[in-house]
């Protein structure tokens, strides 16, 4: 990874840049979107439809070619909700689609392009309509789900456990394991008594982290300098030679 060869107030103003983003285009279209929420480049996180509420310390890390994507389209107007807790990080490409309702726990990860949706939205032979059958999908806290994994309709997954890259889970998950294949299935117990770091504790409380953040980029960022910065901006190649 190349370092940042922003100077402090360069990157403040870009963050505010963000903020000023998610206020006007991106929190109008939330229920509620928490405090110290951090969209990297907002413009390409999609968040449409009613009733999507996401707790404080959001993550989305959204590339142009792979926008992270928040919907929900109910049976009807009104209808159909999506609710991620505090913390949570959704990574490029990834993707939460409810025709009636998807819960993610506080501290819930998903990788790159992982996709989790409560609906199949078409049936085998009436291609039309829905399923009338509604079966939710309720994430415990502090899952992981990998690398382009699916979770599918009516499917509740357990309390810290990890979906391996590319598993298709279309069944429970019981909590602290790790499931992977097609079909989904256990490959792994994980030990509830193992001390562990999530990110749910990293964020709980916002601000402190927040500032400690904050410290780390004063820190980190103080020598570098307005010019050298813009030339590497102006002309890529000064920084290959850095």
């Amino acid at each position: 990874m190349r370092p940042d060869l922003r100077p402090y107030w360069v990157k403040r103003a870009y963050l505010r840049f963000c903020d000023l983003w998610v206020d006007y285009f991106i929190r109008p279209h939330c229920e509620y979107l928490g405090p110290h929420a951090t969209f990297m480049r907002p413009w390409t996180t999609h968040i449409s439809g009613d009733n999507i509420r996401i707790g404080h310390s959001f993550t989305a890390v959204s590339t142009s070619a792979q926008p992270i994507e928040i919907g929900v389209w109910g049976r009807g107007p009104g209808e159909g909700r999506i609710t991620l807790g505090n913390a949570c990080l959704m990574s490029p490409g990834s993707r939460i689609s409810a025709s009636d309702e998807i819960t993610l726990g506080n501290g819930v990860m998903l990788a790159n392009g992982a996709y989790i949706t409560d609906s199949d939205w078409h049936g085998l032979y009436d291609r039309i309509a829905r399923d009338p059958a509604v079966r939710p999908v309720i994430i415990g806290d502090n899952v992981w789900v990998g690398d382009h994994a699916l979770v599918l309709k009516g499917v509740s997954i357990g309390a810290n456990s990890v979906i391996a890259a590319r598993a298709v889970v279309s069944r429970d998950v019981p909590e602290n394991v790790v499931v992977a294949g097609n079909p989904a299935t256990v490959v792994r117990q994980l030990d509830p008594e193992q001390p562990r770091n999530t990110r749910a504790d990293f964020f709980a409380d916002p601000e402190a982290t927040a500032c400690q953040i904050d410290a780390i980029d004063r820190q980190a960022l103080a020598g570098n300098r307005f010019l050298p910065w813009l030339w590497g901006v102006i002309y890529p190649g000064a920084r290959a030679r850095r």
